[in-house]
């Protein structure tokens, strides 16, 4: 079990980074930098580390029941759209606020979502669980809260007609963050509906456990994938942002992107790994744990990258004490697996 809430936590802190290297691109439109991130880590990368990591890719994925990949790739599909929509939302409010608010909502549906696929673990480990997901539920809203006392002390330093465009722009990205983190509990769902089909089949293969992870994400993955390639191809056109791909920084931009990608793929097959390692209650446990180190990353990478330098110190309260319960609740929802 500890190793399960290692990588549970491990996956969590490089999620929380992997948008990190957006702040440093140069040149580039929002279509530019997450058209050319989310063909890195939806076809890419899978693509290359399933065809490499995986001894008999082909025949695990060419014999899998359709009804597997048919519960796989809506489930994906509709991640795809809730990731793409916290991609925007990120653009919209920042780093801190965005992971705060589309985190709390996959931790608060997500966490409960696997035990429709997974079955209920026993009463009194469940209450526990519960218990945890609504301390660390309790700590999202709080640094959700600081986040908007946040942008409303940076608001004080803006004229009236700047402060109403940061307004609308806040609004409309909270609302975005919401319904994409709605969307994105897909992947727990995913993960839940193939993982027990991938891993017998892996093992027998040949392959070790942790490649079982790496076998869930193809599917989701690329199912995911589908949606976003349409939907950049559209906006790149519309807002002619084609050009700005011919840029003396296109090749920092492109190693900068790669490292987002790399790290995001990566977190969400060690999340999947580590769901595995945990036991019957992993998709749960370990999609709180995940997230909940995720935001904490993201929050505090926030605070190295002075986003907060204007708080004060009410938005700063809320932040920390955000944080306590965020920790807090990792280590109620660990005990309640261990009574499993």
């Amino acid at each position: 079990m500890i190793t399960g809430i290692l990588l549970a936590v491990f996956a969590g802190l490089i999620l929380g980074l992997y948008a990190l290297p957006e702040k440093f691109t140069r040149d580039f439109q929002y279509e530019n930098t997450w058209s050319l991130f989310f063909l890195l880590t939806m076809f890419v990368v899978p693509i290359v580390a399933s065809t490499f990591l995986i001894e008999g890719f082909s025949s695990i994925f060419s014999n899998m029941p359709a009804d597997i990949w048919l519960k796989m790739g809506l489930a994906s599909f509709l991640w795809g759209i809730g990731v793409m929509m916290w991609s925007k939302a990120i653009d919209h409010i920042g780093l801190s606020l965005g992971f705060s608010i589309f985190i709390g909502t996959v931790i608060l549906i997500g966490s409960l979502l696997p035990f429709a696929v997974d079955g209920l673990p026993p009463t009194h480990a469940l209450v526990v669980m519960l218990i945890g997901i609504l301390i660390v539920l309790v700590g999202i809203l709080l640094n959700g809260r600081a986040g908007i006392l946040r942008e409303r002390d940076e608001a004080k330093h803006h004229a009236d007609d700047e402060r109403a465009g940061k307004e609308s722009s806040m609004t409309k990205g909270i609302a975005i963050a919401v319904i994409g983190g709605l969307l994105a509990t897909g992947f727990s769902y995913a993960n839940a509906a193939g993982r027990p089909y991938l891993h017998e089949v892996s093992t027998q293969a040949g392959n070790a456990d942790w490649v079982t992870a790496v076998a869930v994400m193809f599917p989701i993955f690329i199912s995911g994938g589908i949606v976003m390639t349409i939907y950049f191809l559209w906006q790149l056109s519309r807002k002619k942002a084609w050009s700005h791909f011919r840029t003396p920084a296109l090749g920092i931009n492109l190693g900068l992107i790669f490292i987002m990608a790399l790290f995001h793929y990566a977190a969400s097959a060690l999340f999947a790994y580590a769901a595995f390692r945990l036991g019957a209650s992993g998709n749960t446990v370990g999609y709180a744990i995940f997230n909940t180190a995720s935001v904490a990353t993201a929050i505090i990478s926030g605070l190295i990258t002075k986003e907060w330098v204007k708080a004060s110190s009410q938005a700063r309260q809320s932040l920390y004490g955000g944080l306590a319960c965020m920790m807090v609740g990792i280590l109620v929802i660990a005990y309640g697996n261990s009574l499993v």
